[in-house]
C-alpha cells in the first residue's frame, strides 16, 4: 500500500504527523524540506478545524472535548515551524510565526488557559524595570518546570499501568470475545493535555519576546542598509578587511626573513626577569641562581647604601625560606650524584665477582710462596698432634661431679 497523501488523511492522523514532525524539529533539528512538510500539514488541520466548528467564542475550556483539546496547540506548533523555515526576506518569516503566536495566546486568553499574571504582564507589555524582567522570566520558568514535571509524571504513570495491564492479561485466562481495553482514563488524557498547553503558553511568551527582539534588529539593519546603500556598505567594510589582513600578513612574512626566532627559556629565574622587565628574551642566559628580593623596584638588583634601603628591600619577604638552587641546577646535580653511584656500583660488582687469587699481582723478581713448604708443614702437624693429645675441656676433667 502506498503512503496516503495529506488531502486523504482524517484530522486526527493528520494532527499527530504534524506533531510528530514538530517534535523532531524541536528536539534533533530537521532539513527544511521536513520543516514545510509539517507547516503544511499543520495548514491543513486549520483548514479542517475551522470546516468542522470544533470550537467557538462562546464555550469555555470545560465545554471543549478531551478528544478535541489537542487541536488548541495546532497555532503554537505551525509558528515554531515558521520560525525555522530558512528565507532571505527573514522579517516576514518573523511577521508570520509571530501572527500565529498572538492568535494562540487570544485564543488561550478567550478559553481562561493563560495565568493571570502573565496575562497582565502581556498586557501591559515590556516592564520598565530589570527587576521586573527577571521577575517575569523567574515565574514563567518555574510554571514551565512544573508542566513539564507533570508530564513526566503522567507519562511514567500510565507506563506503569500499561505494563501491570499486560501482565494482568497474561496471567488470567482470556474469555471469547473478552478483548484488552485500552486507557480510557478521559480524565487523565485532559489532565496531560491541559499540562501541554500550559507549557506550550510558557514556550509562546518566550518565542514571542525572542522574535520581537530579532524583528527589531533586523529592521535597525535594513534601515541603515536602505540609507547607506546595500552593496556599496557591505562591499567597502569587506574591501578594508581583506586589505588589512593583506598587510598584516605580508609585514609579518618580511619580517620573518630577518628575525631570529629567540631560544626558548629553560630558567624559571630568568623567565620571571623577563616577565617583570628586568631583562630581554634575546639576552643571553647562563643559568645561574639569584635570589628572589621583594620589595620596591627600584632597589631590585642594586646595592644597599643605608640601613634604609635594607629595610624597604625586605618588605613583603616571604615567611618561608628561598631555594639556593634552579630546578635545572638541582637536577644537573642529582644527574651528576646518579652517575658517581652507578659507577661505584659497576667497580663493586666487578670486585665482587672476581677471584682475589686470579687478580693478585706480584712485584717484579717476587716468587710465590710455596705451599708445600716443609716448615709450615711440619708446624701444622705438630699443632694437630698437640690437639689430638690435649681434647678441648680435657684439663678440667677433675671439677666435674662424675670425673
Amino acid at each position: 500500500m502506498g503512503e496516503i497523501k495529506m488531502e486523504d488523511m482524517p484530522l486526527p492522523a493528520l494532527f499527530e504527523q504534524a506533531r510528530k514532525i514538530h517534535a523532531t524539529a524541536t528536539e534533533f533539528g530537521a532539513d527544511q524540506e521536513l520543516v514545510k512538510k509539517g507547516c503544511e500539514a499543520l495548514n491543513k488541520c486549520e483548514d479542517m478545524i475551522n470546516k468542522l466548528g470544533l470550537f467557538s467564542s462562546n464555550e469555555t475550556k470545560e465545554d471543549i472535548s478531551t478528544t478535541d483539546l489537542k487541536y488548541i496547540l495546532v497555532p503554537y506548533y505551525l509558528a515554531e515551524l515558521t520560525e525555522k523555515i530558512a528565507q532571505d526576506d527573514r522579517i516576514q518569516i518573523l511577521k508570520a510565526s509571530q501572527a500565529k503566536l498572538k492568535e494562540f495566546i487570544s485564543f488561550c486568553e478567550a478559553m481562561e488557559l493563560v495565568p493571570k499574571e502573565e496575562l497582565e504582564s502581556y498586557l501591559q507589555g515590556v516592564p520598565k524595570s530589570v527587576a521586573d524582567q527577571r521577575a517575569r522570566k523567574i515565574a514563567r520558568f518555574k510554571r514551565q518546570k512544573a508542566a513539564e514535571s507533570k508530564l513526566l509524571e503522567i507519562k511514567e504513570r500510565k507506563e506503569r499501568r500499561g505494563r501491570s495491564t499486560k501482565a494482568a492479561a497474561l496471567s488470567a485466562p482470556v474469555e471469547a470475545g473478552e478483548e484488552e481495553l485500552l486507557d480510557d482514563d478521559g480524565e487523565e488524557e485532559r489532565e496531560a493535555w491541559n499540562t501541554s498547553i500550559s507549557l506550550a503558553i510558557c514556550k509562546a511568551f518566550d518565542l514571542l519576546e525572542m522574535i520581537k527582539k530579532e524583528d527589531e534588529m533586523l529592521s535597525a539593519v535594513k534601515d541603515r542598509q536602505s540609507k547607506d546603500g546595500d552593496q556599496e556598505f557591505s562591499k567597502d567594510v569587506l574591501d578594508e578587511r581583506a586589505k588589512k589582513a593583506e598587510a598584516w600578513h605580508r609585514s609579518a612574512a618580511v619580517r620573518a626573513q630577518y628575525t631570529k626566532p629567540s631560544p626558548p627559556i629553560t630558567c624559571a629565574t630568568f623567565a620571571q626577569d623577563v616577565l617583570e622587565g628586568r631583562a630581554q628574551a634575546s639576552q643571553a642566559h647562563d643559568h645561574k641562581h639569584q635570589p628572589l628580593i621583594f620589595g620596591p623596584q627600584s632597589l631590585v638588583n642594586g646595592s644597599f647604601t643605608n640601613e634604609r634601603e635594607r629595610l624597604a628591600a625586605q618588605v613583603f619577604q616571604p615567611s618561608h625560606r628561598m631555594p639556593t638552587m634552579s630546578i635545572e641546577e638541582a637536577g644537573l646535580k642529582e644527574m651528576e650524584i646518579m652517575n658517581k653511584w652507578q659507577e661505584t656500583n659497576i667497580r663493586l660488582m666487578e670486585e665482587a665477582t672476581s677471584s682475589w687469587h686470579n687478580d693478585r699481582k706480584f712485584k717484579p723478581g717476587e716468587e710465590e710462596e710455596d705451599e708445600d713448604d716443609d716448615a709450615a708443614q711440619d708446624r701444622a702437624r705438630a699443632l694437630d698432634d698437640w690437639k689430638d693429645d690435649n681434647p678441648r675441656g680435657a684439663g678440667n676433667s677433675k671439677l666435674t661431679p662424675c670425673g
